[in-house]
């Protein structure tokens, strides 16, 4: 993409679902230079070429040491007393053959500053800092800097003055409905529904009838009222309004002022609004950090060195220059404590610290090149200093467990010392799902040597296989690894990076089906699990079984600029948690099927138009011919589904092509009933002047009268409906089609067209309740079940190809037909339309992505291993998050307690159970009554009833005496009717108690019987 406006969309798709064309294309001219190749430096660098700026210049004087390699990712022990550019210019320039990097080995001066529009300094000196921050102030170069030491970060930018933001949120523009506008100063607007739409906000004004006034104006500013009311201008003077109306935001340009870095060093002090929080629990430490960092620099100046790990002289020593910053500062007060803990770690390097630091370097990186997005103002600390073991434990630190090894960990040796590095290369971890939160992770894993010692071991599973779009964020694949199996790139990745490592690659679903594989035995070996995973169904299953086999799960997900964290950690905080319904966000079935009014409704209306026509029905014609019981089976669904079903399958066989011409006719006819005759038919129920028994017009609000569409073979998505429509069609019959628009032109030219007459019993219903009340069902399945046995079929093959969406295939027509179908159905109701990659987002279901957000969620989640790994048992010291880097809003907070819940007066949580050892020194297993003979002696707890899924194993009102003597497992697979899996070592069994049969909740019976 560099120096050039064309925007390669299969590589770049779900980032320009984040900031756009025009933003990428600003980002694709410029030019960026960063300073320092260390772990830091690297991952900005590394993010910033994924993003797709021009050019990169990677700049450092140093050499590679022992220290380096803890977390710069491009680094190996062969590179050791090389330059870091040097080595580490070939690895980033395969990330993207858009981007050119070049490397610069010489001090920084003023001539070579002058090449760049930003300027990204990291471990850099502060008289450095000083005179390259005031010269890129002085030449409005955009510059920031990024430092980490130990566990602490720093982050700092000064864009110049009058630096012109166009998207200030980051949030897609709010629209609604208009359904009242009043005459008065000012004007109140009613919208259908909460747009959300906010003070001082700009909207726009279109489609309105009567107050046509405020039609194609400038943006108004409004002022929220309420709800869906908000007040606008003087309307006085504006003629009454009548109906319609569509209330649109326009965003706003922001301009920003920022003072160099001479100068916002001391100002920040007594204006501490400006230190962007990342943790509102730290905002007195974070003006002590901002002293801190700066009495590092003078640490440095003076003894040509960072304070040493644990040293308590250095620690003194840091503090009293602190000190006398903080008098002349005038400070109320200063947090010793944060001041000493960042020297004792200061000399330490560590990847997840990194990680964070360098995405949201990165973001502001882009922020700076485009003009996309709030930029940060202008101060950022983070820390995770609640990382390092508590005080008050056994063992403290000593400068000893932290000196260095001379090896790879010698950065995170000197913050957490050696034993804790053994520690983690023992560690057992599951980590599911090996997209792009899931490399971050694994690069992480690799450095801080996670799994990579004796016993030690990481499995990563992932069904996907690498597609070009995902090369954008996904860092560990390049274009050669295209179509290979997503674990397995990863895992030799991470062996390059670390030979260490200990990692085994799966491709399997973690569902129910793959318990065989993920036993018992092997949850119980685990020191925790990772989920990495794109869908909150495969979350809701992982945590499930986390809750189940008692282990800690780690948990991000990333929509966009935003991204959030979970830690969960057994009887200290909530789980995950079981999935919330979806079905306040699901559109209703009449706005679909008769009132869109919005390009969504056009969209899901035509993927569902895609999915029954080339999918669903040929699926179940194949189902119907090859399956003797299929007809039963669907009609024991219900009669609502069963008709569904069973028309299509009539629809399919009756309309049987017989040759490409065949399908042309078919898909003119579906172009002729979508777009006319069923238009045609809705208006004959209701007429364009039709009022309620209200007497107010029945075309109003979220109501958009529709009209009715003229074929033209002209009109270009006219011909592209039927392009798509007649190949589609064709391919599921085993008909070879074609995209010669003047031949498919011939063949309408002889087709006759049969001319609309409205069915007068039709009656459509306006709501999704009487849509319900209105089926008859039953009349329809009896006729649909006549027809298919009166349906004489053919003797030749009648076996069909059902059709895969899939959106990212331009050449499969998929999303040729969703585009013009949603389009066509959009102009029928005056709905802006939406271009193919609009289209595609919403269609294709996909889920906004950029590599900043998720390097920092991964770097968060790795913060809260450490914690694991450490044992920490104190809920303060975890911090779930959220981010949200196109506004730099950053949210951690410690998670939430399990909750509690009584039973007999005793308290427990979702992390109890009841475990018994159904044959434990015994020969032969537990009887039932041996089991409720346990939980009462144990626990003091009367059985009165005890459920496994579904089936009752017993109930003390029944006549269940027989069931007593049986063995526990057995009974359950006669009950059940289901054999229990050979790997199967327990039963989940849920009881019910005599002394507390009201309880909501209780905790299962763990049974162990193998």
């Amino acid at each position: 993409m560099a120096q050039t406006d064309i925007i390669d969309e299969g590589l770049y798709s779900r980032q320009l679902y984040v900031l756009g064309h025009d933003a990428m294309q600003c980002m694709g001219k410029a030019n960026v230079l960063i300073s320092g190749m260390k772990g830091l430096g690297v991952e900005v660098a590394k993010n910033v070429i994924l993003a797709g700026v021009g050019s990169v210049t990677i700049q450092d004087q140093g050499t590679t040491e022992w220290r380096d390699l803890s977390s710069q990712f491009y680094l190996e022990e062969s590179d050791l007393g090389e330059n870091r550019a040097i080595c580490s210019e070939k690895h980033l320039a395969r990330l993207n053959s858009y981007v050119r990097v070049s490397t610069h080995t010489e001090a920084l001066n003023r001539d070579f500053l002058n090449r760049f529009q930003v300027v990204v300094l990291s471990d850099s000196p502060i008289e450095e800092q000083l005179w390259v921050g005031t010269f890129c102030h002085a030449n409005n170069i955009k510059f920031i800097v990024a430092d980490t030491k130990g566990l602490c970060g720093q982050l700092f930018c000064d864009f110049g003055e009058g630096f012109v933001v166009r998207d200030n949120d980051g949030e897609p523009l709010r629209s609604s409905l208009i359904s009242n506008i009043t005459k008065g100063n000012p004007g109140i607007v009613t919208c259908t529904d909460d747009a959300s739409f906010g003070d001082d906000m700009h909207v726009a004004f279109s489609e309105v009838q009567g107050m046509t006034e405020l039609n194609n104006r400038e943006p108004v500013k409004i002022t929220r009222i309420g709800g869906n009311t908000f007040s606008i201008c003087d309307t006085s003077n504006f003629t009454e309004y009548k109906k319609g109306g569509v209330a649109t935001e326009v965003k706003e340009l922001k301009i920003y002022n920022y003072r160099p870095l001479n100068v916002a060093l001391n100002e920040d002090l007594q204006d501490t609004d400006l230190l962007v929080p990342s943790d509102y629990g730290k905002t007195q430490k974070h003006l002590s950090l901002h002293l801190g960092f700066q009495a590092l620099h003078e640490f440095k100046q003076k003894y040509s060195r960072l304070p040493k790990p644990r040293n308590q002289a250095d620690a003194e020593l840091l503090l009293g220059m602190t000190r006398k910053l903080s008098a002349a500062a005038k400070l109320d007060s200063l947090d010793e404590d944060i001041v000493r803990k960042l020297s004792l770690c200061a000399s330490g390097d560590l990847a997840p610290i990194n990680a964070v630091i360098g995405g949201l370097a990165a973001q502001e990186v882009m922020k700076a090149c485009s003009g996309k997005f709030k930029p940060l103002e202008q101060w950022l600390y983070f820390d995770a200093l609640e990382c390092l073991p508590k005080d008050g434990d056994q063992e403290l630190l000593t400068e000893e467990d932290c000196a260095p090894r001379n090896n790879r960990y010698d950065g995170q040796i000197a913050v957490f010392g050696s034993e804790f590095q053994e520690k983690l290369k023992k560690q057992k971890y599951f980590l599911v799902g090996a997209g792009a939160i899931g490399c971050e992770l694994l690069k992480n894993f690799a450095l801080i040597g996670l799994g990579a010692g004796e016993g030690g071991h990481i499995t990563v599973t992932d069904m996907d296989s690498i597609e070009r779009s995902n090369l954008n964020r996904q860092f560990l694949f390049r274009p050669e690894d295209i179509g290979k199996q997503k674990s397995v790139v990863a895992a030799e990745a991470v062996r390059k990076m670390n030979p260490s490592v200990n990692i085994t690659s799966h491709q399997n679903r973690v569902c129910q089906e793959s318990e065989c594989i993920y036993t018992h035995q092997y949850y119980s070996s685990l020191g925790g699990v990772v989920a990495a995973l794109d869908n909150v169904e495969a979350r809701v299953y992982l945590d499930e079984r986390c809750v189940q086999y008692q282990k800690p799960m780690l948990e991000g997900g990333t929509l966009g600029a935003k991204g959030s964290t979970q830690v969960v950690v057994p009887h200290l905080t909530e789980s995950y948690g079981k999935a919330s319904s979806s079905e306040k966000d699901a559109i209703p079935l009449c706005t679909l099927k008769h009132f869109p009014y919005h390009i969504n409704h056009t969209l899901q209306w035509a993927r569902e138009q895609f999915e029954s026509l080339f999918k669903q029905s040929p699926e179940n014609v194949n189902k119907y011919l090859s399956d003797a019981e299929f007809l039963v089976c669907t009609i024991s669904r219900g009669d609502a589904e069963a008709v569904e079903v069973l028309e299509g399958v009539c629809r399919s066989l009756e309309e049987k092509p017989s040759d490409w011409k065949d399908c042309v006719v078919w898909a003119r006819m579906q172009w002729e009933n979508f777009y006319s005759n069923d238009i045609r038919q809705l208006l004959y129920c209701f007429p364009p002047d039709d009022v309620t028994s209200s007497g107010l017009p029945f075309w109003m609000g979220a109501k958009r009268c529709p009209h009715p569409l003229k074929f033209d073979p002209v009109n270009t998505t006219h011909m592209d409906f039927l392009v798509a429509a007649a190949n589609l069609y064709g391919q599921t019959y085993g008909i070879k089609g074609s995209t010669d628009r003047e031949d498919i032109k011939k063949i309408l030219d002889g087709l006759c067209v049969p001319a609309f007459t409205p069915k007068l019993s039709v009656k459509v219903a306006v709501d999704d309740e009487e849509l319900e009340e209105s089926r008859d069902d039953k009349a329809e399945l009896d006729e649909l079940k006549q027809k298919l046995s009166n349906l004489q079929l053919p003797s030749q093959n009648c076996r069909m190809f059902p059709t895969e969406f899939e959106k990212d295939d331009d050449s499969n027509f998929h999303m040729d037909f969703i585009v013009a179908a949603s389009n066509l159905r959009a102009e029928n109701y005056d709905i802006p339309a939406a271009d193919r990659h609009k289209s595609k987002l919403i269609a294709g279901r996909i889920i906004p992505a950029i590599a900043t957000t998720t390097v920092a969620v991964a770097g968060l989640m790795c913060l809260e291993l450490y914690k694991l790994v450490q044992g920490h048992r104190d809920v303060n010291l975890f911090r779930n998050a959220y981010i949200n880097l196109a506004v730099s809003f950053y949210i951690l907070s410690k998670p939430r307690g399990p909750g509690s819940f009584q039973v007999a007066g005793k308290e427990y949580s979702l992390w109890d159970e009841f475990l018994v050892q159904g044959r434990e020194e015994r020969q032969e297993e537990m009887t039932l009554e041996e089991l409720i003979k346990h939980i009462k002696e144990i626990h003091n707890l009367t059985i009165t009833a005890l459920f496994y899924g579904m089936a009752v194993l017993y109930d003390a009102a029944r006549n269940h005496a027989d069931r007593l003597k049986q063995r526990v497992s057995e009974l359950a697979q006669t009950v059940s009717k289901m054999e229990i899996p050979a790997h199967q070592q327990f039963l989940e069994i849920i009881p019910s108690f005599a002394e507390d049969e009201d309880c909501e909740n209780v905790p299962p019976i763990r049974y162990l019987f193998r």
